[in-house]
């Protein structure tokens, strides 16, 4: 056996949180006072109302967190707690210059934690880090862009270069990306889709024939009956939570099925309405069914079997005409028993049978999930069953009804539509060839993980980061920076510092970068840019403050300049038009996405457009059999052995992904500190591990390799029996590269087995 301790993460070791019990509310006044203070404390007062009162407004920009859609009339605040920290993080007043980077070297900084990186403050110019320097130094743009191109250009072949996105960039940055990508000549494109809602797009893509969610916000407002499962929306994507409390007035029962209570969901205090600011606010969960980490197909699987089992139950009609696959799905579904179910949740009979009666009086039902199903090595089976689920009922292109995977960053869907995806369909590449005359390679490429076991066995050279922070964001973190180190060049478009920047190859570039809360002027004057929300909104984004320095180019700008310098005059793509003017980007899109016909045009409409969904507006499933499929997959769940628990990584209230804003968990009772661990106290007692003492926790994989993440406080806490929860980025070295979803190749962060060594604070 050999052991694996994470190499220098710059987070301290330990740390010393207090704690409290867990809120049983989110919002309200607090959530005001929390995040005017942290505005007002990066930008100061004329930045906080020049940015705050602008984001998500129709003629603002969008904001740089969730990708929550908006209601068609915006209140004068339409942001909610961590959108401010998110806009706040990117406005702030701080700088980091040249003279910074001659103070510190890459050894003093990458002993320094994440959260104070992004503390420093917004890129300023260009650096470059030399081939055996410990410093990085300012380089003009033509010099950054000439070393890019000659080392791409010196590779013997083009997949020995990695493209990876975040789900901030725009859809014009996204589409000149992976345009610039195929013409260089490869798929190499992996995003962050890839580590969070692959699992959601593999399943949707093979049963409803739309790789997509079904649901725009109006159905929220409409539906019976609402599950989110796997989820935590109040600090995920806390704009939900004014969505459930609409369709609670509207009459709508709400089933929560996740392994942790979450203040969210329990009470809404609704800071837009007098009620919610200092009143008691709305309950929202009607039913809370704390299962097991990795039950919830189970469950679906005996919901489905007790659907099956009452008269009259399933929508026959809709299942004849618009169905294939049932009888084997049937058979499958009526194995389903009680006993195999209630071990694998942990729930209770009772509990399941309330939830059915709920199911059964509902005319439209919506399941809304995220990373807590597709972070599963069975968590493509688990989306699919869900999606049999809704298929039974008829719930799927009915008004009130369908699925609602929910996103995370504010463009990632988008990006995918823009086609960054290192699978792309025969009828993307042919719309590019035929548009920009130049033939696409059509070998897949690389998703995330494939790229880090690229890197790691000499297979890529050059690795390229278009926003995001790879290094913190990516598994096994150890397994991660050391391919990371054997790169003979890697890039990163930021904002602002992170992890990604101090981990380097041989030789490293950082390239500073417009925000979004900044105003974009090329030649062809002030410009634009678009996303799409999670509900296949498309909306444009205008920026409003001035740069935060003179040298920063947009990312459209960067794109299109390397591409120039790279393709050479071979290529007949007109880049310097497309940095010059945004709008002839998205007259290219028009002519090869699907859905953006007239885009320029459309997207000057107030509040955007909405993109066509065929299962959702016509009851069309462009599936390979022409309908909407039933599966039957076996039943999985992850099994536990004696003395150990089951890890999942997630989010405290105080980051979104790999950003941290600060040390506290609000909601869940931490304050000042992030090393914890969330463990039920009967488990805790089990394993001799008072509230309060440290533990090492190390994961078990059958590779042999244990994975230690040293100093975690333990904390008792009412999450599911077996379970135990830690927060990200800190816990990702105890995730092991190849334990990932079956179908989907999506990191297994959410079934971690791990056991517990009591060790000194």
């Amino acid at each position: 056996m050999t052991r694996a301790t994470p190499s220098s993460s710059g987070d301290p070791v330990q740390d010393a949180p207090q704690v409290r019990p867990p809120r049983r509310s989110a919002a309200g006044l607090p959530a005001v006072g929390h995040a005017l203070r942290m505005a007002h404390r990066e930008m100061g007062v004329k930045r906080t109302a020049l940015t705050l009162l602008r984001v998500n407004q129709k003629d603002g920009f969008d904001c740089p967190g969730c990708a929550w859609p908006e209601e068609a009339d915006r209140h004068t605040a339409e942001f909610c707690e961590n959108g401010a920290k998110a806009v706040a993080e990117e406005a702030t007043r701080a700088r980091v210059t040249p003279a910074f980077f001659a103070r510190h070297s890459v050894t003093d900084l990458a002993e320094r934690s994440g959260y104070w990186l992004g503390k420093q403050g917004r890129l300023t110019q260009p650096v470059y880090l030399a081939k055996g320097a410990d410093h990085y130094a300012p380089v003009s743009w033509t010099q950054a862009l000439g070393i890019i191109a000659d080392e791409l250009r010196a590779l013997p072949s083009p997949d020995e270069a990695v493209f990876y996105t975040s789900g901030r960039t725009s859809n014009e940055a996204a589409f000149l990306y992976q345009l610039f990508a195929r013409e260089f000549g490869t798929n190499n494109l992996p995003d962050c889709s890839n580590m969070c809602h692959e699992s959601s797009g593999s399943a949707l893509t093979e049963t409803i024939g739309v790789g997509k969610g079904s649901v725009l916000l109006e159905d929220l407002h409409q539906a019976d009956l609402i599950i989110v499962a796997g989820q935590n929306p109040g600090t995920n994507h806390p704009r939900m939570l004014s969505a459930l409390e609409k369709a609670k007035h509207n009459g709508a029962k709400i089933i929560t099925v996740n392994p942790l209570p979450e203040a969210g969901l329990e009470r809404f205090r609704n800071p837009q309405t007098p009620l919610g600011l200092v009143g008691t606010g709305t309950p929202l969960t009607d039913l809370f069914l704390q299962i097991r980490l990795g039950g919830d197909q189970a469950l679906f699987r005996l919901l489905n079997k007790l659907i099956l089992d009452t008269d009259g139950a399933v929508d026959e009609t809709f299942v004849a005409e618009h169905t294939d696959g049932f009888a084997a799905f049937a058979d499958a579904a009526r194995t389903a028993g009680w006993d195999r179910t209630l071990a694998a949740t942990g729930l209770d009979r009772d509990a399941i049978e309330e939830a059915l009666r709920m199911v059964l009086a509902s005319r439209r039902t919506v399941v809304c999930w995220a990373m807590g199903l597709t972070q599963h090595k069975h968590a493509v089976a688990t989306i699919r069953e869900v999606v049999n689920f809704l298929l039974l009922r008829g719930d799927i292109g009915r008004p009130g009804a369908g699925v609602c995977p929910v996103r995370g960053h504010s463009n990632v869907q988008g990006d995918r539509t823009m086609g960054i995806v290192e699978r792309p369909s025969p009828e993307l590449l042919d719309a590019l060839q035929k548009e920009f005359g130049f033939t696409p390679p059509r070998a897949h490429g690389y998703d995330t993980v494939e790229a880090i076991r690229a890197l790691r066995d000499g297979r890529v050279q050059v690795f390229f980061a278009l926003g995001g922070n790879f290094v913190a964001a990516s598994p096994d973190t150890r397994v991660t920076e050391d391919a990371m180190r054997r790169a003979r060049l890697t890039v990163h478009v930021s904002t602002k510092l992170n992890r990604s920047h101090v981990v380097t190859g041989a030789r490293a570039l950082i390239l500073p970068t417009l925000g979004r809360t900044e105003r974009d002027v090329q030649a062809g004057g002030e410009q634009y840019v678009t996303v799409e929300d999670s509900m296949g909104m498309v909306h444009a984004s205008r920026g409003t403050l001035e740069p935060a320095s003179e040298h920063l180019l947009s990312e459209p700008a960067i794109i299109s300049r390397l591409a120039r310098k790279v393709l050479g005059p071979a290529s007949t793509t007109p880049w310097e038009t497309f940095e010059q003017d945004y709008g002839h980007v998205r007259d290219r899109i028009a002519r090869v996405i699907p859905g953006f016909e007239d885009f320029n045009t459309r997207i000057t409409h107030p509040g955007g457009f909405t993109l066509p969904h065929a299962p959702r507006d016509e009851r069309r499933f462009p599936t390979a059999t022409g309908k909407a499929r039933f599966t039957a997959a076996p039943v999985e769940h992850p099994e536990i052995p004696p003395g150990r628990l089951l890890l999942q990584t997630l989010r405290s209230h105080d980051q979104y992904n790999t950003t941290i804003y600060g040390l506290d968990d609000r909601y869940r009772g931490i304050k000042g500190g992030r090393r914890v661990v969330l463990v039920h106290p009967d488990d805790a007692t089990a394993l001799g591990l008072a509230d309060g003492t440290y533990a090492d926790l190390t994961s078990e994989w059958h590779d042999g390799t244990e994975r230690t993440a040293p100093g975690f406080r333990v904390v008792h806490y009412p999450t599911a029996r077996g379970c135990a929860a830690a927060y990200y980025p800190e816990t990702n070295v105890l995730v092991p590269l190849d334990a990932t979803a079956d179908g989907s190749n999506t990191p297994a962060s959410k079934s971690v087995v791990i056991r517990l060594t009591p060790t000194r604070p």
